[in-house]
């Protein structure tokens, strides 16, 4: 479900009240556990952090003219989404953040590529949540995707 929001506020703001709390409790874990560099806007319907195009120029390689996605949260239908391309990308990060799910959690990872599932709203671990996000700094990411692209 892609939102028309054109902005944060309004994105938080047109979710469904028991939508509206976690995410804005998880908005503001990922907020102040995110690295410097990054920047907070509407990507994709969704509340993206990216790499700005004053410290990336090149951007995005599918679109250029968008600013360098790293991670997304969005209330989906049937579940909260946490994308992480860093978990994509790194295969220690996702050793260790799946080692670390069952201590945070009661319930089962449900994982896609970079996708982190939540279907109970009311049991998403913020604190590993927080953990992760600061486990890559841009000058991190920005080498990874490099790398990634070479391939």
């Amino acid at each position: 479900m892609q939102s028309k929001a054109t902005d944060p506020t309004e994105y938080i703001n047109s979710l469904p009240e028991d939508r509206k709390v976690v995410m804005t409790q998880l908005r503001k874990m990922v907020q102040s556990n995110l690295p410097k560099g990054f920047a907070e806007v509407m990507s994709y319907g969704m509340l993206g952090y990216v790499v700005p195009h004053k410290l990336y120029p090149s951007g995005y390689h599918v679109n250029p003219k968008d600013p360098l996605p790293f991670l997304a949260i969005a209330s989906q239908k049937n579940f909260i989404a946490i994308y992480h391309m860093g978990i994509y990308s790194d295969s220690k990060l996702l050793e260790w953040f799946t080692k670390e799910f069952p201590k945070h959690s009661s319930t089962k990872l449900d994982m896609g590529k970079s996708c982190i599932r939540f279907k109970k709203i009311d049991q998403i671990p913020l604190k590993l949540i927080g953990e992760l996000v600061k486990k890559m700094t841009v000058k991190d990411w920005i080498s990874l995707y490099e790398g990634q692209l070479k391939k």
